[in-house]
């Protein structure tokens, strides 16, 4: 059945049966291919009959749905004409695991970040007022997302009329981290207000059942209703922000959501439609365990998940945090629902007084720390590079302003694959590095990461240690010389010095192997402070050289590589041959780590390629 949708307009006339159907094909569809690609699946499984409701009640692409974060969206493209191309979701140069206008138009916007749904809906919706259009727009965004504060202050906005508006809330009691705060309770409130929800059916059905009068009385009870509901439900967060409310409606339920939907449909003013979903749904793994099918790797369909002990950066910053805070009881911790991602799962058990977990909100999470640390405790707020985009003013205005040793703990920097643009690492060091007195860290293995963090706390500005997802590589480095802020490896005299930091030192290793059985002697010099930099070291390490190859695992403009061409432009190394090999000032898509070195040039055999071509 599915192999037969090529648009929404093919299942405008489906039946019920056929609908739920056609939800388990798309449930094996989703399971099979995140089985082999890695995913968001648990998300994706809860969202099925939703988003055929969505698709069957609204005219898309004419009527707009914008999905929040967009990771709920893998049903979407499978009834958007992308079924034939869905086996390469988040594959190099496949379909993206995100909504994407370049690969559809039923895609409204890119999404990857949490909070925006609300905000670009209402701008189509004041639009389609503004030109007298009846087109709908539609918030898809997930109680975990509503904890994100750009999300009131879209809400706060929503209150005129005229607004062909519907927000659909998924209410699936999980985000990435288990919901906390006032919201979460908030939603509890509504859903268990059963007397509410008992007395309107109990009235809308008694109506119905009476001769020719029924829908009009249906519709004049609705009054009646409304008032019932605010003596079941003392208080609803959407109505006093000037939103009509329709639920909780199970959102599993296509007829019920449907009805639900032509009902808010009614309105023409911002309505707020809270459905109850299943995490997981079809999948008994992930309704058992929804929290570990948020985002995964590949997995055996049959066994599900396995455990791991893997470590990685993220797990060694969360142990090396429990060893600090054992030593210094002012040490805390703050994530903005990234407990596990962060690796701070075992802090937040080991020190729950000391662990603050701020659900999706990075900008309060980074004042709040900001607040701790002016208060003299020492905390620490760890945060993907690409959420950390968030965070700029807190980091200049609450942080670097008051001359705050505020620390971040800066996961997921550089490329970091099948997520895409969305999630990319490769900005922070441009974006952070013009803040003045900002300290920046980009340690390459976990004893660098453990030092860099005792430097980070050793001052009186913002620090940020950054370091990539994954394993710290595993190469000789017996070569290298500890100088501090950065080691050293090579012969002297050299023939060329390769500048770099971080991950892709590896790949400098690897290419200066070569380019030394080609007759051509390498220096390496690998930094760990990348900001601010020691121009006057680096710049005597460049001597008597005939090329200086700077290597970067991040995007070119404002980069580390940049900054050292300017001073070798004005300083001693004037004349020298300088090349820079980064990303250039773009978007980079999803693929692995692999696939981008080596699309980018910054894989090993391609840097050696390059130097060589250079010089000879």
């Amino acid at each position: 059945m599915l192999n037969e949708i090529r648009s929404p307009k093919d299942i405008k006339n489906m039946t019920y049966a056929e609908l739920d159907a056609l939800a388990g094909e798309i449930r094996e569809t989703i399971i099979s291919t995140v089985s082999k690609n890695g995913g968001h699946l648990a998300s994706n499984l809860g969202m099925v009959e939703a988003t055929i409701a969505l698709h069957r009640v609204f005219n898309t692409p004419e009527d707009k749905i914008i999905f929040d974060v967009s990771h709920q969206c893998y049903t979407h493209k499978l009834l958007t004409g992308r079924q034939n191309d869905f086996t390469s979701l988040r594959l190099h140069n496949g379909i993206s695991g995100f909504t994407s206008p370049t690969e559809s138009e039923y895609d409204t916007v890119i999404a990857g970040h949490s909070g925006t749904s609300i905000s670009t809906a209402l701008g189509f919706a004041q639009a389609a007022r503004i030109t007298g259009s009846d087109r709908w727009a539609v918030a898809v965004i997930g109680d975990g997302s509503f904890t994100n504060g750009m999300a009131y202050e879209a809400l706060n906005n929503c209150g005129d009329s005229g607004l062909n508006l519907i927000i659909l809330l998924n209410d699936n009691e999980m985000s990435i981290s288990k919901n906390v705060g006032g919201m979460h309770h908030s939603l509890s409130t509504i859903r268990t207000s059963k007397r509410y929800f008992a007395f309107k059916h109990m009235v809308k059905n008694l109506c119905k059942s009476i001769p020719v009068i029924g829908e009009a009385l249906v519709n004049g009870a609705r009054n009646i209703r409304d008032f019932a509901k605010r003596l079941a439900v003392n208080y609803n967060i959407f109505e006093s922000l000037g939103c009509d409310y329709i639920g909780p409606v199970d959102g599993n339920n296509i007829k019920k959501l449907e009805d639900a939907l032509e009902e808010a449909k009614t309105k023409h003013r911002a309505s707020v439609v809270h459905i109850i979903t299943k995490k997981g749904k079809g999948y008994a793994p992930a309704e058992e365990h929804p929290e570990n099918y948020h985002s995964t790797p590949a997995f055996d369909i049959n066994k599900g998940l396995q455990p791991t002990s893997e470590t990685g950066f993220s797990s060694e910053f969360g142990k090396y945090m429990c060893e600090l805070a054992q030593k210094d009881k002012r040490i805390c911790a703050v994530t903005a629902a990234m407990i596990d991602g962060t690796g701070l799962r075992e802090f937040a058990n080991s020190y729950p007084d000391r662990f603050f977990d701020t659900a999706i909100s990075e900008e309060h999470a980074a004042t709040f720390s900001a607040g701790l640390t002016k208060a003299g405790l020492r905390p620490v707020f760890a945060v993907y590079s690409t959420f950390a985009q968030r965070i700029y003013d807190q980091i200049f205005h609450d942080g670097a302003l008051q001359k705050l040793p505020l620390v971040i703990a800066l996961d997921r920097a550089g490329i970091v694959g099948a997520d895409g643009a969305t999630h990319q690492g490769l900005y922070d060091y441009s974006l952070f590095s013009g803040i003045p007195g900002i300290r920046i860290y980009s340690p390459e293995t976990y004893d660098e990461m453990h030092r860099s963090f005792d430097a980070a706390f050793d001052g009186d500005s913002p620090a940020i240690v950054r370091y990539p997802r994954g394993k710290e590589s595993s190469y000789d480095r017996s070569a290298f010389s500890d100088l501090g802020d950065l080691t050293v490896m090579g012969t002297n005299p050299a023939d060329v010095v390769i500048i770099t930091y971080g991950r892709i030192c590896e790949q400098a290793y690897n290419a200066a192997r070569i380019l030394e059985k080609a007759g051509i002697h390498v220096r390496i010099v690998k930094l760990i402070m990348i900001s601010p930099l020691n121009t006057d070291r680096i710049l005597a390490l460049t001597k008597d050289v005939k090329l200086v190859y700077l290597l970067e695992e991040g995007i070119r403009s404002g980069s580390v590589a940049e900054k050292i061409a300017s001073a070798m432009s004005e300083g001693q190394s004037k004349g020298v041959k300088c090349i820079i090999r980064a990303i250039n000032n773009t978007f980079v898509s999803h693929g692995s780590q692999s696939e981008l070195f080596e699309e980018y040039g910054l894989d090993f055999p391609s840097v050696a390629k390059e130097i060589y071509d250079t010089l000879k």
